[in-house]
């Protein structure tokens, strides 16, 4: 694994409850890359997300996610590793009864940040990055579906991951909204992070040309050139 490699998986097994439903996945991405993932509904992308972010315990093969084991991963480390990871979904998932900028704070004294100075600081930093510098005092119905999702771009920016993954984030955006979003995060992965992307959106895929990989009958699979010619 050369020092730029943030995410490694080599002849995994990937099992939801008790069912298998990937295996032999071996995969490598490395800081700075764009990757999407693709694949019906039911194909395994949210179960091999969950399994990157420790939401299911690897427990065939082996795997390295910024720097963590995830077969070794014990649950004590998990906030640890989440730390390292930005991690977006498709509907949003702020908290409705607080303002942006407590949101954030929110995930900040969560991973342990103590200076309220620095908590400040960085809370702007990133709603700078997103392009909402100025609607931190907002409350999440006041935004729009777009400037909700920039938030939760935000948010996962906050603890400087190196690891972006990015679970349909353009899936209740209108097309316009979506290209806006997905230019942020090719942003922020030519900034140095790397970024996963699951999607059903292959107007997004055509439009933003980049590495696919592809869950399809148990298996990971490697499109060659962005090959996007086969069913749905």
């Amino acid at each position: 694994m050369s020092l730029d490699t943030i995410l490694q998986l080599d002849q995994a097994s990937i099992f939801q409850q008790k069912s298998l439903v990937l295996s032999n996945v071996s995969l490598n991405i490395d800081k700075g890359e764009f990757v999407y993932l693709i694949g019906r509904t039911g194909s395994g992308k949210s179960s091999l997300l969950k399994t990157l972010y420790g939401d299911i315990h690897l427990m065939n093969g082996e795997g390295t996610v910024a720097g963590f084991p995830l077969n070794h991963l014990k649950n004590k480390q998990v906030p640890f590793l989440r730390r390292k990871l930005g991690i977006v979904f498709q509907d949003f998932q702020l908290l409705t009864d607080r303002s942006v900028n407590n949101n954030l704070m929110f995930v900040l004294k969560a991973t342990g940040w103590k200076d309220k100075h620095e908590m400040e600081k960085r809370m702007q930093e990133v709603l700078d990055k997103v392009g909402l510098g100025t609607k931190g005092f907002k409350m999440p119905h006041e935004l729009s579906g777009g400037e909700q999702q920039r938030v939760a771009v935000a948010r996962a920016l906050l603890n400087d991951p190196e690891l972006i993954l990015a679970d349909e984030p353009t899936g209740n955006l209108d097309p316009e909204t979506s290209a806006e979003i997905m230019k942020l995060l090719i942003d922020i992965s030519k900034n140095g992070r790397a970024v996963l992307m699951a999607t059903h959106n292959y107007q997004i895929i055509e439009k933003f040309p980049a590495r696919i990989i592809r869950c399809d009958q148990g298996k990971v699979i490697e499109l060659a050139n962005g090959n996007l010619k086969f069913e749905i």
